[in-house]
């Protein structure tokens, strides 16, 4: 017989209020957030079954929206990449999916899977944001002059099978639309495990491969992630019948994905609203702290 769904047991307005501040700060370089939220209900919620994954998908159906919103509003929705994100995230989100049940059930093994992919997002935003301002300052690394943006709407020049081409801020971007489109696959399994839409991932592959500029791709990060995290809740949605019988809990705990889903609606909205007027370096230096702990006492945490 298949079990009953773990519940988490927390005060209801906990939830809201940290995904709020998380969606806030997240949504201003086009995330949700929801990597964030993983260690969290994990750590702090005790929610340590495999559910805890579609839970967090159930996070991004409900608050990225307004986000979307508020980029489309504001005429900076890059479709065409919204497009190949979302084609590159379903199918290895599915596959994903499968591999987090069937695989990666124990807690433990999980955390570890976590932390592997927490270390590698804040070490790279820490590596842009403090160290090489730092090896600037000490004369060590020669400072780059930062291309000053005046944020506008995007004008798509060209989208075909091989080249992406946009206008933005006075000048063209072009990019490969395969060096845009496989990554997100690759991207799509690690997130189907992880439990987030990808964007996370992504836009650190992206800003190493690609200088995309932030105002350009953060609405079709956004858009790609809540795409992505619908296929993510189907799946486990179908697994759980089929995995139930093994004593976990997969299916998504609603009530905490409502909850979570409710402050992140009005963090997401705000924080697309704001996000020229908030430092994005300052923000990803904070963020990128906070992960690295967390990816930190993770990996320790599994060997001891």
């Amino acid at each position: 017989m298949q079990p009953d769904p773990v519940t988490v047991d927390i005060a209801w307005w906990i939830p809201p209020l940290v995904s709020f501040v998380v969606a806030f700060f997240s949504s201003t370089g086009g995330l949700s957030g929801a990597f964030i939220l993983m260690p969290v209900q994990v750590s702090l919620f005790g929610f340590v079954t495999p559910g805890v994954t579609p839970t967090n998908h159930l996070y991004n159906l409900i608050a990225i929206p307004s986000g979307v919103y508020r980029y489309v509003r504001e005429g900076r929705m890059l479709w065409p990449l919204a497009i190949l994100l979302a084609l590159g995230f379903i199918p290895g989100i599915v596959l994903g999916s499968w591999i987090r049940v069937k695989y990666l059930p124990d807690p433990k093994a999980f955390k570890l899977f976590v932390g592997c992919v927490l270390a590698f997002i804040s070490g790279r935003m820490l590596y842009q944001n403090l160290l090489t301002p730092l090896l600037v300052r000490l004369g060590a690394w020669k400072k780059k002059e930062e291309e000053k943006l005046e944020v506008t709407t995007l004008e798509i020049r060209e989208f075909t099978l091989k080249r992406l081409t946009f206008h933005f801020s006075g000048r063209d971007y072009s990019y490969p639309t395969p060096g845009l489109f496989f990554p997100a696959v690759l991207v799509g399994v690690i997130a189907g495990i992880y439990g987030v839409g990808g964007g996370a991932i992504y836009i650190a592959l992206l800003v190493t491969l690609f200088p995309m500029p932030v105002y350009a791709f953060s609405g079709a990060l956004l858009f790609g992630t809540f795409l992505s995290s619908i296929i993510g809740v189907l799946s486990f949605t179908v697994l759980a019948p089929l995995y139930g019988d093994a004593g976990m809990a997969i299916s998504p705990d609603w009530r905490l994905g409502g909850l979570l889903g409710l402050g992140g609606v009005f963090g997401m909205y705000l924080g697309a609203r704001f996000q020229k007027k908030v430092p994005q370096a300052t923000i990803k230096s904070i963020i990128g702290s906070a992960m690295m702990i967390v990816a930190v006492r993770y990996i320790i945490g599994y060997f001891l």
